[in-house]
């Protein structure tokens, strides 16, 4: 369950904290030797995993954007405008970033991608851009106005509905610059366009998926060998790392220790490791830009009763939620299935603690979080391609949390999980 779609990346920026290994080192055999000393024998054995990648395609992305064009046509949108944010490389494979100066692309309902860009960036953008699908550079001076390019972009492109959809990225300052200027125009919600192509994954999506979780699996294995009592947190979350970085990845994990695996994402106190305590990591990886998500929680010797039981009925609630899940059957059914799971077994209703304070899953894709969601009043029929978090926690403040959690598919035939489940509490991995 990553925290409100923070890239994986960042993730492990964090946990690594002074740790000066590099991937260019790591994916170096001649330079990595003399560091391999220095890490745990089950990490220092990890080989790459980067064998059979395939990267999206040019023809996949031309057809994202035929599809956004018909989707436009059918919401009545003349035009989108996205930053050079997530969807930007989505459709294009272009990344970019944000910052104070106004960059982004127009995705007409009909035509070919305009870039807009500052003036003195241009050389940069014409790196960058592919030209299969548009070749077009508008620029903007440091005196002018990127609203005025956007509007008039748009305008140039034929208009049909006098409607511009703003993808949810877009900020404020610049949907309401353009905003000002389109005077009979309406300005709107672009995510039918972005969700609406983005939410439904191809195969070749869903292998790269395939092979984030793969890999996460792998770097959990490794590193919950080393997991020991008077450990702290930030050395195993470093291993995870570690980990990562020998497959070939940038990865990392959050580390909760006992009754901070209540907080469903955790607490900033530095937290050690002891005998009996539940430990619960959560985290993953991106391959190709798709990212993975994968939660196990363990007892550190031997679990009690009450955390067997608990962790059981965690179980049940993750299994119960993927029973729940049929092609056509809105999202909402899913949370319900897992949440009657635990409120059956005397924990609270709702949100209410103890109980399950979270929805329980969240799309997932190029961002850890995107849509949509298995939360109650959700109405979103589940269709084929969609891709899913199962985690429905249990959480019991002061004491602890258990959390499983692995993502899914559906494919024509159903859901399929990504990773084997965890078989028991003494037993993460399948």
């Amino acid at each position: 369950m990553a925290q409100n779609r923070r890239s994986f990346l960042s993730m492990a920026a964090l946990s690594a904290g002074a740790m000066t290994f590099s991937n260019q080192i790591f994916g170096n055999n001649v330079n990595s030797n003399h560091l391999d000393m220095d890490l745990p024998s089950s990490i220092a054995r990890l080989q790459p995993m980067t064998d059979g990648v395939l990267p999206i395609t040019v023809e996949e992305r031309k057809q994202r954007i035929v599809k956004a064009q018909q989707l436009m046509d059918q919401h009545k949108i003349d035009a989108i405008f996205l930053e050079g944010t997530v969807s930007c490389t989505y459709f294009t494979g272009m990344h970019w970033g944000q910052s104070e100066r106004t960059f982004g692309i127009v995705i007409p309902a009909k035509g070919s991608i305009t870039y807009i860009c500052p003036k003195f960036e241009e050389d940069r953008a014409m790196e960058l851009i592919n030209p299969v699908f548009g070749n077009e550079v508008r620029c903007w001076e440091e005196h002018e106005s990127p609203y005025a390019v956007i509007f008039g972009t748009i305008k140039d492109k034929g208009v049909k509905y006098k409607r511009i959809g703003m993808e949810e990225r877009v900020r404020f300052f610049i949907a309401d610059g353009v905003k000002k200027l389109a005077t009979g125009f309406e300005v709107v919600d672009a995510t039918p366009i972005t969700a609406g192509c983005r939410m439904f994954k191809t195969k070749a999506e869903i292998a790269l998926m395939q092979k984030a979780n793969d890999v996460t699996i792998e770097a959990y294995k490794a590193a919950f060998t080393t997991i020991r009592p008077g450990m702290s947190q930030t050395e195993l979350s470093n291993n995870i790392s570690a980990a990562f970085r020998k497959l070939g990845f940038n990865g990392g994990a959050s580390v909760q220790v006992g009754k901070y695996s209540a907080l469903p994402h955790g607490s900033i106190v530095p937290q050690t490791i002891l005998e009996g305590d539940v430990v619960m990591v959560d985290g993953g990886t991106s391959c190709e830009g798709y990212a993975s998500d994968i939660t196990r929680t363990i007892v550190v010797g031997k679990p009690t009763q009450r955390q067997i039981d608990v962790w059981n009925l965690e179980q049940q609630a993750q299994n119960a939620a993927f029973d729940a899940i049929k092609i056509g059957a809105v999202c909402e059914v899913v949370d319900a299935a897992a949440r009657a799971v635990i409120e059956n077994h005397g924990f609270n209703k709702g949100y209410k603690l103890p109980g399950l304070p979270h929805r329980t899953g969240h799309g997932i894709g190029m961002e850890g979080h995107e849509w949509t969601n298995f939360v109650k009043g959700n109405k979103t029929p589940i269709a084929v391609g969609m891709c899913f978090s199962d985690e429905p926690t249990i959480s019991i403040p002061g004491e602890f949390g258990i959390r499983l959690e692995d993502c899914l598919y559906i494919g024509e035939d159903g859901p399929h999980f990504f990773s084997k489940l965890s078989p028991s509490i003494e037993q993460p991995f399948g």
